[in-house]
């Protein structure tokens, strides 16, 4: 018998004990497979071959190589050209992995009386692709079911499963709700799956957000593994549940001047975009987007403003107060008045909520408001209400009043001489308003001194001072005039020889008080000494009658002596 171009004498197949399994080669999708023959080298070999099964077990040769010649040839199989290698001690390999080389491969090794076989089975695995969920929904919409989407793995080897998943976890499938089908196809050339599944799915308004991915299971030489798609997030549309309307402001209170934006929203998705606005003393609503704009709104605004959808299934109600701040000061502008007169002052608040007031006069803070029923020159001056309500930003009002107190001019002069002796000082103090201006002049001759000393006109007071030494008597007249009127004043001044009664120069108010109260203690003082020496007088003179009566029985110059000594005691009574 001939088999390869060899002759063989004797021909017997060695089997391995099924019991013991049959040798596996797992083999990666386009790499190359090795297959050891793994029998013993016997003695006498001539020859190692390799062939593998069909389906129908018919053998196909594939390689040879002698043992004695070393060469290797290749049988003419298509699926294997240039693709096999036989190394020397017989291990087959096959380059390029396919999914049809998983077959059943036997190692022989021939000797003149005996054929050994040792067979291999070769498994070939293929990784799908990465799934991806193609073919997805635009939107989902609760209540019904609609195709999400389809998750495909291509080219795997053996085919892989599919499974769906929401936000980690498995989908199971569920009537009407969770519709799951999946395909599988081949491809002929290659003899790779692709998978394909399609998942249906009725939402909720919780699968707003919710992720959804899917995995590809398959099994590989080390076992089965899974791939996760990317994550894919569908954007739910439910209908509106509840309508809601709130303001919209700068500030957390609202005040006359202000704009006010009121803001309807819907929690559906997607949103309404037009809605009802009701305003008070609005019978019919006023159609608009979701919001509605009231500018430079007024107090009238304040009350319950409405929104709803526009088939006024829902509706919601805010209240809004627009805040107010009213100041009326009476008088107010520029006032004027003349000394003397009262002037009746009020600021009158009218307030959404309680206002502090605050009185400022030339900017300073007045501790009470002011109420004037004798006017003074010191009365004068800006005056400033302002109200704040504090509760509400920027809500502030102030009015002013300018007030202006006249009055004609009134003179008093005084006169002294000065401690050296040497001149005199002659004073014109003078009050008015507008500030009168002042004039010296000599009587008589009418000459003008214009060498004069003036004080700070303070609250309508001054004083114009000379300085002179008249070596005989004048009179100095002092004239004060202002847009009211002219006043003259004459002073009689004695010639330097002559001392002057000390005059106190003009004063302030506190020391002109003070003096004041001086003066009052030494009329007191004066007072009281003179009553004194009245009853002092009084006692003398009854005690001087008695005397006389009993002296008649004394010696005359005895009575004159103790009269003079009473006397004396008396007077120095009265002195003390």
């Amino acid at each position: 018998m001939e088999r390869g171009g060899f002759s063989i004498f004797t021909l017997r197949v060695t089997t391995i004990n099924a019991a013991l399994g049959l040798y596996t080669v797992n083999a990666i999708y386009g790499d190359t497979i090795t297959m050891p023959c793994r029998l013993e080298v016997p003695d006498g070999l001539m020859f190692g071959k390799w062939k593998y099964e069909m389906p129908n077990g018919s053998p196909v040769f594939i390689a040879f190589r002698s043992s004695t010649k070393k060469n290797v040839q290749y049988d003419d199989v298509p699926d294997y050209k240039n693709r096999l290698s036989l190394s020397e001690n017989y291990t087959l390999s096959i380059r390029n992995a396919r999914i049809s080389d998983e077959k059943r491969f036997v190692c022989m090794l021939v000797t003149e009386d005996d054929v050994s076989e040792e067979p291999t089975i070769v498994k070939v695995f293929k990784q799908p692709s990465q799934p991806e969920i193609l073919h997805q929904a635009d939107f989902l919409e609760t209540e019904k079911l609609k195709m999400l989407g389809e998750c495909i793995a291509r080219d795997s080897y053996p085919e892989g499963n599919i499974t769906w998943y929401k936000n980690g976890r498995v989908l199971q499938p569920v009537e009407e709700v969770v519709v799951i089908n999946l395909q599988k196809t081949v491809d002929k050339s290659t003899g790779l799956f692709t998978m394909t599944s399609s998942l249906q799915y009725m939402p909720t308004k919780e699968d707003a957000n919710a992720k959804f991915t899917c995995s590809v299971t398959y099994l590989g030489p080390s076992g089965q593994k899974t791939i996760q798609s990317d994550p894919v997030v569908f954007d739910v549309h439910y209908p509106t549940e509840k309508v809601t309307i709130r303001v919209l402001s700068q500030s957390s209170t609202i005040k006359e001047g202000d704009n006010v934006t009121l803001e309807c929203s819907g929690n559906g998705n997607p949103p309404p975009q037009e809605f009802l606005f009701y305003i008070p003393g609005e019978t019919e609503g006023i159609r608009s987007s979701d919001t509605y704009v009231m500018a430079d709104v007024r107090r009238n605004a304040t009350g319950e403003y409405k929104c709803s959808l526009i088939d006024k299934s829902m509706m919601d109600a805010t209240t809004i107060t627009v805040h107010y701040l009213d100041l009326q000061l009476t008088p107010s502008g520029e006032v004027t008045k003349q000394i003397g007169e009262a002037l009746p002052v009020s600021c009158t608040i009218s307030s959404s909520r309680n206002a502090t007031v605050l009185w400022i006069k030339d900017n300073t803070r007045m501790q009470t408001s002011p109420s004037f029923s004798s006017l003074q020159y010191q009365d004068a001056g800006n005056y400033i209400c302002e109200t704040t309500l504090q509760e509400v930003e920027g809500l502030k009002k102030r009015k002013t009043l300018k007030l202006i107190v006249e009055g004609k001019p009134q003179i008093k002069m005084t006169k002294k001489t000065n401690t050296n002796k040497m001149s005199k000082t002659i004073v014109c103090h003078v009050e008015g308003f507008p500030k009168p201006a002042v004039q010296w002049t000599v009587t008589g001759s009418g000459s003008i001194i214009n060498k004069t000393e003036e004080t700070k006109y303070v609250n309508g007071k001054f004083s114009s001072k000379i300085v002179i030494a008249p070596e005989e008597n004048v009179t100095l007249t002092c004239t004060a005039e202002n847009q009211l009127e002219r006043t003259v004043t004459s002073l009689n001044v004695s010639a330097i020889s002559i001392p002057e009664y000390d005059e106190p120069e003009d004063r302030t108010d506190d020391n002109s008080e003070k003096v004041n109260d001086q003066a009052k203690l030494i009329v007191g003082i004066v007072v009281g000494l003179l009553l004194v020496a009245l009853v002092a007088g009084v006692v003398y003179w009854l005690y001087a009658k008695k005397s006389k009566t009993a002296s008649k029985h004394v010696d005359k110059d005895l009575g004159n002596i103790e009269e003079n000594k009473k006397l004396e005691e008396n007077n120095h009574k009265s002195e003390t």
